[in-house]
């Protein structure tokens, strides 16, 4: 029977980032992608012009009628946008034991607001003890650190963060770093690895904490441990940024189907 992902996400109304972004990678990875959206965004390769919540019962309601008739693998977060939303999402999953992707996303790529600020904590308190990862950027993880912004900017700072024990599994994203690397850090009571790749001078990024979370979550679906899934879902989005569609005036969005690209790369 084919694997099944569930994303519970924001609608990206220009297609390059959230629900739209992470059905896409599913559907990429040979996996079936079911959703449960939680705000709609009018948005295009330039910014957020509205937002705009839904109900957090019928958040609740889709993630409920997904999940008691399809035989779900894996799960992932993005957008959750309010504490309501935040707390009825984790009641819903409390007690499934499925695998949960929570990416964090505080901001659009174009620095657009997507989540209320004292919905933060509750973010940690709610649904980070559920999650299986949590894929923070730097400038999130500085948020949900309560650290000082730009802090992470530093390699020896970062370096030494992970010396300390992590509150909670993260993959630290290393695209808001310096230099021509980029490094990803999985940073968890149970392992620590670090990959590094070339850093793609480009402005076609948009999406990609949507599509690397989903692509995780999809891995993971299939059966991979967590590390090889991370891994291969680093391969897929530098291939997906690599193909990028050249699409808006923007930070335009990657190609979802890149060619010489399996789910099975290593």
């Amino acid at each position: 029977m084919k694997k099944v992902c569930l994303t519970i996400a924001g609608s990206d109304s220009g297609g390059g980032a959230g629900i739209q972004a992470d059905l896409k990678t599913f559907s990429a990875h040979g996996v079936f992608g079911t959703s449960a959206i939680t705000l709609i965004t009018a948005q295009n390769t330039r910014g957020v012009s509205a937002v705009q919540t839904l109900d957090p019962e019928m958040v609740r309601a889709q993630i409920r009628a997904v999940l008691d008739d399809f035989p779900v693998r894996a799960i992932k977060t993005g957008a959750l946008g309010n504490a309501e939303i935040i707390e009825a999402v984790a009641a819903e999953l409390r007690g499934r034991d499925l695998p949960l992707i929570v990416d964090p996303v505080m901001l659009a790529k174009s620095g657009d607001a997507l989540i209320e600020r004292d919905a933060i904590e509750v973010l940690k308190e709610a649904l980070f003890p559920l999650a299986t990862l949590i894929t923070p950027n730097l400038p999130e993880a500085e948020v949900l650190l309560s650290l000082k912004s730009g802090h992470l900017r530093d390699e020896n700072a970062v370096r030494e963060l992970l010396q300390s024990p992590p509150p909670f599994p993260f993959l630290l994203k290393g695209g808001h770093g310096q230099g021509p690397a980029l490094y990803d850090y999985l940073w968890s009571p149970e392992a620590k690895q670090t990959w590094s790749s070339p850093r793609q001078r480009t402005r076609h990024t948009h999406g990609t904490g949507c599509t690397l979370s989903a692509a995780i979550a999809a891995q993971l679906a299939l059966g991979s441990p967590l590390a090889i899934a991370i891994e291969r879902a680093r391969l897929y989005v530098a291939a997906a940024i690599r193909a990028a569609p050249g699409l808006g005036s923007g930070s335009g969005p990657l190609e979802h189907f890149p060619q010489h690209w399996s789910p099975d790369s290593s």
